[in-house]
């Protein structure tokens, strides 16, 4: 009888266990020891303080000044006002019992005028205050150096990334970052997303400095063609030789590792048919490989060298050998999943017959039946299964190259936001228990990934969409400013300290 019992009993371990990972009971202890657990911001997205203690005037700031540039007309000189509040945020931070926050630098409080002017040392001092607190609260800074925001001067002198010398002041002010913060920082991302913000911001011409072509967009100038490759090049080069500068000189003092961090968008075929399926890995190519390749192998896809031939930038053989294996980890950023059309030998949009796309398009439907349910950006769709698929890609890819899920968040649609009570965001709940589980699943298969962060903290500036999406644990009173916690954080402090038990139940 006692043998019977205890069969049962473990039978019933089993059975819960695998529930765990599959389901919606998905548990911290359902991940490796010393997995981290985080939250994420941006320094542009929270700071405010726009022209306050010496930081110059921005990318960003110079770009919504134009309100029509924006959603609902907003801008970031306010934004959530972190640059005062840091320290209530970090007490809140720590309130939810997370492991590491990763933040961003902003260059423009930094290095107001780049390399053309001195070090800002109020700058300095708000990024010690913030590494400084952190550290007495036991929180691990994973510090991001660039993410979308510079001096507007650069643009205004050179263009900005479209020219060589952007990789110049990009190095000038990594190695300031180094210099000033290395010493407590021990995970560094030198580049966040530089596939999606070039699509962005040259090939759509959604971000600052606007520029595409036909038929893409219509902005006053730009080559969606060819500039977007242009950029991603002179961004490569710029972590290269960061990356060159800190292992040779402080990697081994101070003790830290360096990723990227890519936008990855997972791509599966539209239908079974095997020119689909080669469609979706041009798709992964094409977004991803395009970033990791050259920072792993030394070089860009194959499959980029064939369809943009000359088109394509190369790098001389010495930029290859510092480029090779030039990050320690990957940093994914990862919300959705999308269907990929064949292009070339199928009729597709104007812009899916372009080589700069990997002659595909991508479609949110598959016979009238959506990919998965809408969010509060037209193009993420909750789609779980596409966490486990994009880390096994990455993983097969990348020789299993150690991971951290830098993003990973869910804004509710809009309609929804305006009718329902803010704060009872049951399908954000949801949606990152079932995102949790799809992860779990992909490291009981093998994958090295050791950490995930959720986007975001509080409710934020959303780029172009301004405040209009809301990925935030905390909600933003937009008059008040005051920090207001979400069903979404008491779930997340509640997964990270088993200890309270609370039901969420949708």
């Amino acid at each position: 009888m006692n043998d019977i019992m205890i069969g049962f009993v473990l039978l019933l371990l089993l059975v819960a266990a695998q529930a765990s990972i599959n389901g919606n009971t998905i548990k911290r202890s359902d991940f490796p020891d010393g997995f981290l657990f985080g939250v994420s911001t941006s320094a542009y997205q929270i700071e405010g303080a726009y022209l306050e203690d010496g930081k110059s005037v921005n990318n960003w700031d110079a770009f919504s000044l134009s309100p029509s540039n924006i959603e609902d007309g907003g801008n970031g000189f306010v934004a959530d006002d972190h640059y005062h509040r840091y320290l209530e945020d970090i007490e809140t931070i720590q309130s939810l019992g997370v492991d590491a926050y990763r933040f961003s630098i902003s260059w423009a409080r930094v290095l107001p005028r780049g390399r053309f002017g001195e070090v800002n040392p109020n700058g300095i001092l708000f990024y010690n205050k913030i590494l400084d607190d952190l550290l007495l609260r036991g929180i691990t800074p994973f510090v991001t150096i660039y993410r979308h925001d510079f001096p507007q001067e650069l643009q205004d002198r050179y263009g900005s990334w479209l020219s060589p010398l952007m990789q110049e002041d990009y190095v000038h002010f990594a190695e300031t970052c180094f210099k000033n913060f290395g010493d407590r920082v021990k995970h560094w991302i030198t580049i966040n997303e530089p596939n999606l913000f070039t699509q962005m911001a040259y090939k759509n011409g959604k971000y600052p400095p606007a520029r595409c072509s036909p038929p893409f967009g219509n902005c006053s100038a730009g080559n969606s063609d060819i500039e977007p490759l242009v950029v991603v090049h002179n961004m490569l080069l710029a972590h290269g030789k960061a990356m060159k500068i800190y292992r040779r000189d402080y990697q081994q003092k101070q003790g830290g590792i360096v990723g990227v961090v890519v936008d990855c968008l997972m791509y599966e075929p539209l239908t079974e048919n095997d020119l689909d399926q080669e469609a979706a890995n041009r798709g992964l190519a094409f977004y991803i490989g395009w970033v990791l390749d050259p920072l792993i192998f030394g070089d860009y896809p194959s499959e980029m060298r064939q369809y943009l031939g000359n088109q394509l930038p190369r790098f001389s053989s010495s930029e290859s050998n510092f480029m090779k294996d030039s990050i320690d980890f990957i940093g994914v950023n990862h919300y959705t999943t999308t269907y990929a059309k064949d292009c070339i030998h199928s009729t597709c949009s104007l812009t899916g017959n372009r080589a700069i796309n990997g002659f595909l398009d991508t479609t949110r439907e598959r016979d009238g039946i959506p990919i998965g349910e809408p969010t509060g950006i037209e193009v993420m769709r909750v789609v779980p299964r596409g966490m486990r698929e994009m880390i096994e890609y990455l993983k097969k890819s990348y020789d299993n190259k150690p991971m951290f899920v830098t993003e990973n968040g869910y804004s509710e649609p809009l309609a929804e936001n305006e009718n329902q009570n803010v704060l009872q965001d049951n399908k954000r709940v949801e949606y990152h228990k079932m995102y949790l589980s799809s992860l779990a699943q992909a490291i009981s298969d093998g994958a090295d990934v050791r950490g995930y962060f959720v986007w975001t903290l509080m409710d934020d500036f959303e780029w172009v969409h301004g405040y209009l999406p809301t990925f935030g644990l905390y909600y933003v009173d937009r008059e008040t400013l005051n920090r207001i916690p979400k069903l979404s954080a008491r779930w997340y402090q509640d997964f990270l300290n088993p200890q309270y038990i609370r039901e969420y139940i949708s």
